[in-house]
């Protein structure tokens, strides 16, 4: 595959970060006095950032949206002291420094709040390894919109067509397809329950390696 800029997702293709989330839902909800969603609830709310992932345990536990900016900071709270859980998925460090060691750039787009980016990538060992990190708040707008790509590939002087989207939920495919980009998936992530093959990205893969020997190849 000959590219030069791989873009990659954060929660659900190089984390698992679902555990440390619903830690943060639960403890939201539990302020407001209502049962955990748990974890493989939670998973099934992830990928439009955490206003929306808040949005979606108030509708779950029937709490009024007027709620929603103020349960919001709650959660940011609770998350922020819920960082125990999150890993990487399996072959990840390894392959993104093939990645870079075969002349790769690589960059980050998720829509996750920036303010727990640094922390993240510290702890996974991998705050140098992105030229360019764009998070949840960093623009105007999130994907699926695919801005925040084009914003990348403006900020490091790569054309578009030398770039690639890796993600797991069709806001990614959405976002890379809408920036021209070549879109790859995996299907280990989170995607509301959907089969990422439905989003139609260019290829499908099942682990983090077998994603690294086609871009390799």
């Amino acid at each position: 595959m000959k590219k030069s800029l791989v873009i990659f997702d954060l929660d659900g293709t190089l984390i698992d970060s679902v555990p440390d989330l619903a830690d943060g839902v639960d403890g939201m909800l539990a302020h407001f006095g209502k049962s955990p969603a748990g974890t493989e609830r939670v998973r099934t709310w992830v990928g439009n950032g955490s206003l929306k992932l808040v949005e979606r345990a108030l509708m779950w536990a029937d709490l009024p949206l007027d709620n929603l900016p103020y349960a919001h900071e709650i959660f940011l709270q609770k998350y922020a002291n819920s960082q125990g859980k999150t890993a990487e998925y399996q072959g990840v460090s390894i392959g993104l420094n093939q990645l870079i060691q075969n002349g790769f750039t690589l960059a980050l787009c998720t829509n996750k709040p920036t303010q727990f980016l640094p922390d993240i990538l510290k702890n996974m060992g991998w705050a140098d390894k992105f030229a360019c990190v764009i998070g949840g708040d960093s623009l105007a707008v999130k994907k699926p919109n695919p801005e925040p790509l084009l914003h990348i590939c403006k900020t490091l002087g790569i054309d578009k067509s030398q770039a690639v989207m890796v993600g797991d939920s069709k806001n990614d495919i959405l976002a890379g397809r809408g920036a021209g980009m070549m879109t790859l998936a995996l299907t280990y992530g989170y995607n509301y329950g959907e089969p990422i093959a439905d989003s139609e990205p260019d290829e499908v893969f099942e682990n983090f390696g077998a994603l690294v020997e086609f871009v390799l190849a």
